[in-house]
């Protein structure tokens, strides 16, 4: 049995699907806050619709921050538990900055009441925690960048060059936005709770998370939000770094891999991960236009804006290798380009 929270999001449906399709117990908790965050367009109530059919699928439209709540559902399941999968949060930069004490309570006091549950009702299970690379705060910016004609690039002399950023970068002293410094709380009580009482947690610090699943809006879910403004035809906005900022893509699907590899060989003591496409799988949204135009024969409309978001990289690329050393038959099975085809192919069939 596996609980997942945010269980109607793109990583946590991705993780119910997969599951489910290997004939699982799942307990989903999500109340849709999506909704509230973002208007009609960031519901996720059409995936609650989809994952209530399965009949090993059980959901309680219950919020984080209700510990009673969170401790009920735990004690009702305990030792049934094997894996913990929270993957629930307030994700946007804009959005945290409108109502810092929501995010934060969200983000940081809902991970410690799934903490707790955890200790006090199923300290074997594993505890997976999808951070962000967001906890670096701006450190990325300050990089030796180079401006090329679609893309921020870093110098190839530099460490980072060939692999991206390793887990070895500071999260001190650093903008991080009111959301990567939440995120940042929740990120270190999970390594704590791995640490002093012994439990099996992990930290994975996303890049730009992604696929067909995402119910993306302007405030979060780039990549997702950017197919569906040019395949419906409508103006999208570009904030700042003249739309070079990089980012490096991993699908929902190589995402859940990650963890389903960390459940069959759980570790103790709080491990930290970063995760994303890596280099192969980079890039800026200019280029994810170009990408998109060409593959579904769409023109874009954007308009670039000369202001940029709070602690927003210009250039980030993840390093795959720690979690690769540690588990070695991990790899990344969606590429970019496979990525794009299958997020244009959903939007479209959505229209019809």
């Amino acid at each position: 049995m596996y609980i997942i929270t945010g269980s109607t999001g793109l990583i946590g449906s991705s993780t119910c699907e997969y599951y489910l399709n290997k004939n699982k117990k799942i307990i989903g908790i999500d109340n849709n806050l999506r909704k509230y965050f973002f208007g009609l367009t960031g519901s996720n109530k059409w995936k609650e619709s989809n994952l209530k059919k399965d009949k090993n699928y059980i959901h309680y439209s219950a919020d984080i921050r209700n510990k009673s709540k969170i401790f009920e559902i735990f004690k009702k399941y305990r030792k049934k538990i094997k894996a913990v999968i929270h993957t629930a949060a307030q994700p946007s930069h804009d959005w945290a900055a409108k109502e810092p004490f929501t995010d934060f309570d969200i983000n940081a006091n809902g991970t410690l009441n799934l903490l707790e549950a955890l200790r006090n009702f199923c300290p074997e299970a594993a505890f997976i925690f999808t951070s962000t690379n967001k906890v670096y705060g701006d450190t990325p910016n300050f990089l030796p960048l180079e401006e090329k004609k679609l893309r921020y690039e870093i110098k190839q002399n530099h460490k980072f060059f060939r692999k991206g950023i390793d887990e070895t970068m500071s999260i001190d002293q650093t903008t991080h936005s009111i959301f990567g410094t939440s995120k940042a709380a929740a990120d270190l009580l999970v390594q704590e709770y791995g640490r002093y009482f012994n439990l099996k947690t992990v930290i994975f610090r996303g890049g730009c998370l992604t696929g067909e699943n995402h119910s993306g809006a302007q405030l979060h879910g780039f990549l997702s939000f950017l197919v569906k403004s040019i395949i419906n035809e409508k103006k999208y906005s570009i904030f700042g770094y003249k739309g070079k900022q990089v980012r490096d893509n991993i699908h929902s699907i190589d995402v859940v891999d990650t963890f389903n590899q960390f459940i069959k060989k759980p570790l103790k003591g709080g491990k930290v991960y970063n995760l994303g496409g890596g280099r192969e799988n980079s890039c800026s949204i200019l280029e994810a236009i170009e990408m998109i135009e060409k593959i579904s024969g769409k023109k874009s409309r954007y308009k670039i804006l000369n202001t940029n978001r709070i602690g927003d990289h210009i250039w980030w690329i993840s390093d795959n290798s720690k979690f690769k050393k540690d588990y070695p038959n991990w790899k990344i099975k969606i590429n970019l380009k496979k990525s794009l085809e299958r997020m244009i192919a959903h939007e479209i069939q959505y229209l019809r």
